[in-house]
């Protein structure tokens, strides 16, 4: 059976500077979700959100927009942004964990409300012809939440429902639940993608053996901390190539660059590295060692003697 793999948006992490350095040296990943556009009640989009999905700074990826919103105005007013730019499809994030969102009524704190929901579907789908595909966690409290959601959501003519087997409440912590998100596949009508702790080759085919109805799989943190495990799990293989750390080595300066011309003053640039590095590091044989390494660079000449000395190694 052939397989979609798809990126699940990171916010803060998987933008187009990544995406691009990503695709460019790597591969693997048929279609990258956008981190979501939030407008917060203002009818606004803010530059960020727009320099992410503007075409000409994707030009050789496939990207679906994102949206994290509880209100049917601010899903419309994003719906004719995105379709101004050419976009035909906008996903829905009911799957963000964060307490600061969640109490908030957005992500997936959103889920136990299906009222809310079917009126947001409601008033989308009758009000333009936007495609709407889902990102969903089983529920905030409990597993069964998304459940109750179902009959909404079977009511309306969705693309798809990406499910991380994860509840809100975890936040990352913990394992799937393989059990609850089995049930899920007997409980609607929609395509379903799996979504969820795919981190190894060995493990993607667990889980493909476990769930072999399931042709299209998102990968979030474990494509940043092993940014060869689409291509690899596409080539069928757990091998990876003999210039391995060349390879990677040309991707994290590609970033560098990238976001040193884009953030202001090297204390900003030194952040966001960091911040990837705390994914990287878990592709070395000493995780905590090598994060060290860089987390003790305050400067950018001890930040660029860092990467050299941890590549080397």
């Amino acid at each position: 059976m052939d397989i979609t793999l798809l990126s699940s948006p990171l916010q803060g992490f998987t933008d187009f500077r990544f995406r691009n350095a990503f695709q460019n040296y790597f591969g693997g990943i048929d279609t990258f979700y956008s981190p979501y556009i939030r407008l917060n009640g203002k009818l606004d989009i803010k530059p960020a959100y727009e320099r992410d999905i503007l075409p000409k700074n994707n030009t050789t990826l496939e990207v679906i927009p994102q949206i994290m919103t509880n209100d049917a105005d601010e899903f419309l007013f994003v719906v004719k942004f995105i379709q101004s730019l050419g976009y035909k499809e906008l996903n829905w994030n009911l799957g963000c964990p964060y307490p600061m969102v969640v109490n908030r009524c957005m992500g997936s704190g959103l889920i136990n409300d299906p009222q809310r929901i079917d009126h947001i579907l409601n008033r989308v789908h009758s009000e333009s012809d936007v495609v709407v595909s889902m990102k969903m966690r089983m529920g905030y409290e409990h597993s069964g939440e998304i459940l109750d959601v179902f009959p909404i959501l079977d009511k309306y003519p969705l693309k798809n429902i990406a499910i991380h087997a994860r509840i809100g409440k975890q936040l990352y912590k913990g394992g799937v639940d393989l059990k609850s998100f089995e049930r899920c596949l007997e409980s609607t009508r929609h395509k379903i993608y799996y979504n969820g702790d795919i981190t190894t080759v060995q493990g993607f085919w667990e889980m493909q053996d476990r769930f072999p109805s399931i042709d299209h799989w998102m990968i979030g943190r474990g494509l940043i901390a092993d940014p060869f495990l689409p291509m690899m799990i596409k080539n069928n293989s757990a091998e990876y190539p003999e210039n391995r750390m060349i390879i990677f080595g040309k991707f994290i300066d590609t970033l560098y660059h990238e976001y040193s011309e884009a953030l202001s003053g090297e204390s900003h640039v030194l952040m966001k590295m960091t911040s990837y590095w705390e994914y990287f590091s878990n592709a070395f044989d000493n995780p905590h060692k090598t994060l060290k390494k860089i987390k003790k660079a305050k400067r950018i000449e001890a930040y660029e003697r860092a990467v050299s000395e941890i590549l080397s190694e």
